[in-house]
């Protein structure tokens, strides 16, 4: 077997477009056999030819080809140095979060994800790690937040639930002003529409489990670093905490991949029409979009983005109509998580982020009216045909 590493990324070529690099991926194809659909390799171990001889595999918690094809595609479709490959989201972030020490401090997202709030004040508080929540879709909350301990700015954006948009480029160089650095959950766009690599984050984190994967059939986390100094830091949370992806979630992530652009395009129509439509109903008192052109952060997207995504909150008139809503849809799933083909609708105070004391939620607007609709792929009139009888009925 030949080290993987001789071969040249095919997909890094400057010519390529996004669309093109993600059907292809990093090798364009197995280069042992030659075969177009990346191998499982499903193998814990991988024999060498003698002493010191290595095929540049050697054990698969420390690498394996079909995880490196996934991680190296990530890289290129972010713009980053290296990517890494994760059990999950959340063990995703736990790595990124190992680079903290006694004393430091992070600031997040107000509304971040109920996930990675317990990473923070169930197991990264207890070490002495500070936590300050920050409306970062304000950038001067950010400055006056900012303290010579701040060594992490983690920014959800879009923000889960709420869909705040924070300034990327401006962030990242106040996080520069104190030596921080800036993580970026681009779970709900995706680099297909948003690469924050490129506006001056160091580190950029998926549930790779959403949309980069796409079908709801594998949990996955991925992160993207900028620099080698990072990719080595990173690389040993894979070593030592052995939370790498296995070689078959690999392959349904490199499988989604091939399809993310015309997901995500998909996904954009879709919610457009969806969040317009919401907008027209009696029992809906709010629509939260990033997508309308009223939204308090409109010109912020559309200076670092391509796209609005497939993510909608709402509001409604009672929980009476939560419950009916909720019973009676038939097509749309009342399930958790989100991205994936088919659409699905959250209620968020009791699943997402309920962890979250209820004063927080109350204060962020995650009341017991809210919800969260990922809309899927299905066609936009079956979408609103369901939401309607639902609704209305």
């Amino acid at each position: 077997m030949k080290n993987f590493s001789n071969y040249n990324d095919f997909s890094r070529k400057e010519d390529l477009h996004f669309e093109s690099r993600a059907v292809h991926g990093a090798l364009g194809n197995d280069p042992i056999t030659g075969a177009v659909s990346f191998p499982i390799y499903q193998t814990s171990t991988f024999r060498h030819k003698g002493l010191g001889q290595s095929t540049g595999f050697d054990y698969s918690r420390l690498q394996n080809p079909t995880r490196q094809e996934l991680e190296r595609t990530m890289a290129i479709l972010e713009e980053g140095f290296e990517g890494f490959a994760f059990t999950s989201g959340q063990a995703a972030n736990m790595a990124v979060f190992m680079n903290l020490n006694e004393g430091d401090e992070v600031l997040l997202t107000d509304d971040i994800y109920g996930g990675t709030y317990r990473i923070g004040e169930d197991i990264y508080r207890r070490y002495g790690a500070d936590f300050k929540y920050v409306d970062m879709s304000n950038v001067e909350d950010v400055r006056a937040a900012v303290t010579e301990k701040t060594k992490i700015i983690f920014i959800e954006t879009p923000t889960n639930p709420m869909m705040k948009v924070a300034d990327i480029e401006e962030i990242s160089k106040i996080a520069k002003t104190v030596g921080a650095i800036t993580v970026v959950d681009n779970t709900f766009l995706s680099p297909y529409f948003q690469k924050p690599l490129t506006l001056g984050a160091d580190i950029v984190v998926h549930s790779g489990t959403k949309f980069i994967g796409g079908h709801n059939d594998a949990l996955a986390g991925i992160v993207v670093v900028k620099t080698p100094e990072m990719a080595e830091f990173i690389r040993g949370q894979i070593k030592t905490q052995g939370n790498m992806l296995a070689p078959f979630d690999s392959w349904l992530l490199i499988r989604g991949l091939k399809t993310l652009p015309l997901r995500m395009d998909r996904h954009n129509e879709n919610a457009m029409k969806v969040a317009n439509w919401l907008r027209t109903q009696p029992k809906v008192t709010k629509v939260y979009y990033v997508g309308f052109e009223d939204h308090i952060n409109y010109d912020v997207t559309k200076k670092q983005t391509s796209g609005f995504g497939g993510m909608i909150s709402f509001n409604v008139d009672s929980l009476e109509t939560v419950e009916k809503l909720l019973s009676k849809l038939d097509m749309i799933m009342f399930a958790e998580s989100l991205g994936g083909t088919e659409t699905l609708i959250t209620y968020p105070r009791t699943q997402t982020h309920e962890s979250l004391t209820e004063e927080t939620r109350q204060k962020l607007g995650i009341t017991e009216t809210f919800l969260r609709l990922s809309v899927g792929l299905e066609h936009v009139d079956d979408i609103i045909k369901d939401l309607d009888q639902a609704l209305n009925s």
